[in-house]
């Protein structure tokens, strides 16, 4: 017998794929891979597309001061947005540490249900969520950022080097998601020193090959900011769906 041709979806269910905001959650390999920048791009492309996008930064350390925490003013920067920082970046510390280790040095324990509560509020529309450092970066005594991820239910895109390590690190960090059911939506690959590494000629090629995935990059190392944002949006411009493009 011939494969059973799939029924076309209902026009109900077809207008509710349609109508679904844009939403990814960015993670990483690691720290300094590159995490902000892309999110930067990301919703640089979707405010210039007239989406009105918002950034969510939940946990951000090395924040100095608390009330300027650099990496959520800067996505709110990109964005176009002027919603609050308190909204947007609920738990902020000075400590250059992963969140969970920087609240249990103050004795403190960031409050999962304020988390949820600035979600509650941007996640009906345009989101871009950041992550911090890697998947099992702890957020409080009792969850990693895959947790987070897993709680939002919003799209990956995994953050990596470009360069030596890389396949191992993401291989990883795949086989993490996948064990919890998350979706990924892309692997971006970036180059986050100006050395060359022989590895990266082959490294794109291979993880496509291993994972089924779309591996974008890898995006160049450039000194200049204004040069290296615009790679990024280069790299990942493909992702913001075309009738947002468009407008």
């Amino acid at each position: 017998m011939g494969d059973r041709v799939p029924e076309p979806l209902p026009e109900d269910v077809f207008a509710q794929e349609q109508a679904r905001p844009f939403q990814l959650f960015v993670t990483g390999t690691d720290t300094s891979v590159g995490k902000t920048q892309a999110s930067c791009a990301l919703l640089s492309l979707l405010a210039e597309a007239g989406l009105r996008p918002q950034g969510f930064k939940p946990y951000e350390s090395g924040c100095k001061p608390l009330s300027a925490p650099a990496d959520a003013l800067a996505m709110r920067a990109a964005a176009g947005s002027q919603l609050p920082v308190d909204l947007l970046c609920p738990h902020r510390f000075r400590a250059p540490l992963a969140p969970g280790v920087a609240a249990r040095r103050l004795g403190q324990e960031p409050d999962w249900n304020t988390t949820l509560a600035c979600w509650e509020q941007l996640r009906h529309g345009p989101v871009v969520v950041e992550g911090a450092g890697g998947l099992f970066v702890p957020l409080d005594s009792r969850r990693d950022v895959i947790d987070l991820i897993a709680a939002l239910q919003v799209p990956v895109l995994l953050v990596a080097r470009a360069g030596l390590g890389t396949l191992n690190h993401t291989a990883l960090s795949l086989r993490a998601l996948a064990e919890r059911g998350l979706t990924v939506r892309a692997v971006l690959l970036s180059r986050s020193t100006p050395a060359r590494d022989a590895s990266e000629r082959d490294n794109r090629l291979l993880l496509e090959e291993r994972h089924g995935l779309q591996v974008l990059g890898p995006v160049p190392f450039l000194k200049n900011a204004r040069r290296r944002h615009t790679a990024f949006r280069a790299a990942l411009s493909g992702l913001v769906p075309q009738r947002a493009r468009g407008r």
